[in-house]
């Protein structure tokens, strides 16, 4: 009988030791993550790879802005075990957080709040082309991020979305991307900054060729539409991280460019390869209804979460799948 009670009470102790770690956030399993040459590793020195999705410009009146729910991100960490998400915050544009501070500021902290009670990582994007032309307030947004939820190791800042392909790296990207990161340092001095480059997030090896010196922690962004960036661009991405560059896939989509168009199943699989083999995290776009064929919901699918296969669209039950095994 003592025998059995031991083997009962080591059993039970085994259980309890795995169950526990099986529950652990990717925040309680990664910690802070840092840069170290041209990998993310987390605070045990691991190369970390997370998968998660990519809400929707935040702006009011859009229509999608409705998703920045704690219900929404409390079903991407449980159902799709998502890693990471990421809260566009429009900064260009009608109904914009230069038009409209306050509600896309309160969206953009219930998602953050959210991600953070969850355990997930959580990029904070200033989701602009044109984010040069809006220092000042680019400045104050990402001070008062900062200021917030900087303590917090879930936080990663993306300050610049997707610079155009006539915005020069050289002369435009790289000193605004030198600016934002002073102040953002000036609060935060470790959290991950993700810098954008030229031509949609697609130009990294430009930003290879000429990248920022003396600050740590910064990562650039690589953005794909499968359905029309493919090989090309994957070479531009083989050469940047050849040079060392570390990269992030802070956007990427299944359909193409314009979000929208067909889906191409088999090229969004090469791109994961691509992912897979060297680390990279990425986000899926979008968190969204909107009637194109990037968006995750199908129309009048709850702001809430606690969606059921039948509420997915194509790209959504793909990017679930792909979440749900990274």
């Amino acid at each position: 009988m003592r025998y059995i009670r031991f083997f009962v009470f080591t059993l039970l102790a085994f259980c309890l030791t795995a169950c526990s770690a099986q529950a652990q956030t990717p925040v309680q399993k990664h910690g802070d993550l840092r840069i170290s040459g041209k990998h993310v590793i987390d605070k045990n020195g691991a190369v970390t790879s997370l998968a998660g999705p990519s809400f929707f410009w935040s702006n009011t009146g859009w229509g999608q802005d409705r998703f920045y729910t704690r219900g929404a991100v409390e079903t991407f960490a449980k159902d799709w075990r998502a890693g990471i998400v990421r809260v566009a915050v429009g900064a260009q544009n009608d109904g914009s957080i230069l038009k409209d501070r306050r509600g896309n500021l309160k969206r953009a902290q219930t998602v953050i709040e959210a991600a953070i009670d969850n355990g997930l990582y959580v990029i904070v994007d200033w989701h602009s082309h044109q984010a040069e032309n809006d220092v000042k307030e680019a400045q104050a947004f990402f001070t008062h991020i900062a200021k917030r939820y900087g303590h917090n190791p879930n936080i990663i800042y993306e300050i610049y979305n997707e610079p155009l392909d006539t915005t020069d790296w050289k002369w435009v990207i790289k000193p605004y991307a030198e600016v934002m990161i002073k102040t953002i340092r000036q609060v935060d001095p470790d959290n991950l900054i993700i810098v954008g480059t030229q031509s949609w997030a697609t130009e990294v090896d430009k930003a290879a060729d000429d990248p920022i010196r003396g600050q740590k922690n910064i990562l650039y962004a690589l953005h794909f539409y499968a359905a029309t960036h493919k090989e090309f661009v994957r070479e531009k991405a083989e050469y940047a991280i050849k040079k060392g560059l570390p990269l992030i896939i802070s956007e990427w989509g299944s359909v193409t460019y314009s979000g929208d168009g067909y889906i191409d199943i088999e090229s969004s699989i090469e791109w994961m390869k691509f992912a897979k083999k060297h680390g990279l995290t990425h986000l899926n776009w979008a968190v969204s209804d909107k009637d194109e064929t990037a968006s995750m919901l199908k129309p009048g699918a709850s702001s809430h979460g606690g969606w059921q296969e039948k509420d997915l669209t194509v790209s959504g039950r793909l990017a679930r799948e792909i979440m749900r095994n990274w």
